[in-house]
């Protein structure tokens, strides 16, 4: 089974719609796809009619944003039920400020560059929920800089004269939402160091102790040397382990379907949850 477990639509920082993602999965031979926009459920019905047409395995879930003592933290949320639950209200919180904070950004770089707000609505679109990824394109579109890549190297990193901080909740916290709403929660890219401080050992065991349900460990941005020791993690807490490609269309370079999740994997991670089904797995 060809199972990819983490990807974005235009619903958030991707470049697709969920059926153009749906449709590329089924195309380059997915059995089963996992939609995780940032911080929100909105591309889930459109997603969910496609891998019918399709025949295509799909689980449901988002990319909740989070923060450990000053350090980003992504916790991947799977088969939740969003109604009503605690964590649809902090996402909903999350997005409200997004938008607040990006607008501070860009109005601090448009004191140096030619960019306006309306600009990074254009391309971002009225339903998606707004971040920096938006704000590099409208830069990358303006000829400030030529990608992506060189907008979030020289003026949009955590470190940069252009930088408002986002204030979001902890995983700690998080892993509990996501448990009370019947989901499971997954530590995305958690040796990620090129997108800046990693969680030390002493966070992870913390946000393991919490009840979390499983490490990323097959990702691009974590590099190999380290994923033995995420492997190791994972047997000593009895963790479950995926492999997924965080694809989001042109916005980046992953590819889809470059890391898989394994079959036995993903039976345990849809067996810890009670609170979305998920479609087209036997």
């Amino acid at each position: 089974m060809r199972a990819d477990l983490h990807t974005h639509t235009r619903f958030s920082d991707g470049t697709q719609s969920p059926t153009e993602l749906v449709a590329e999965a089924s195309s380059v031979g997915l059995d089963v796809l996992g939609l995780t926009d940032h911080d929100t459920t909105a591309g889930w019905s459109e997603a969910a009619h496609a891998a019918a047409h399709h025949g295509i395995g799909l689980l449901r879930g988002m990319e909740v944003s989070c923060r450990w003592e000053g350090i980003s933290v992504h916790i991947l949320c799977y088969l939740h039920d969003p109604v009503g639950a605690e964590i649809t209200a902090a996402i909903d919180q999350a997005r409200d400020d997004r938008i607040v904070r990006s607008r501070l950004m860009v109005d601090r770089l448009a004191q140096d560059f030619a960019i306006t707000w309306e600009d990074v609505l254009e391309l971002a679109g009225a339903d998606a929920t707004i971040g920096r990824p938006h704000i590099a394109d409208a830069l990358v579109r303006s000829g400030v800089v030529a990608d992506r890549t060189e907008a979030f190297g020289r003026l949009l990193s955590g470190s940069g004269p252009y930088y408002v901080a986002l204030p979001v909740i902890s995983p700690v916290e998080a892993i509990g939402m996501i448990h009370d709403a019947g989901g499971a929660a997954v530590f995305a890219h958690p040796l990620a160091s090129a997108r800046g401080r990693v969680v030390p050992d002493a966070g992870l065991r913390e946000i393991i102790a919490a009840g979390l349900d499983g490490l990323e460990i097959e990702h691009r941005d974590n590099p190999p040397e380290g994923r033995a020791r995420l492997r190791a993690l994972a047997d000593q807490h009895g963790l479950l382990t995926t492999g997924s490609s965080d694809y989001h269309g042109a916005g980046k370079p992953n590819r889809l379907g470059e890391n898989m999740t394994a079959r036995d994997q993903l039976a345990a991670l849809v067996a810890r949850t009670s609170g979305t089904e998920p479609i087209g797995l036997a």
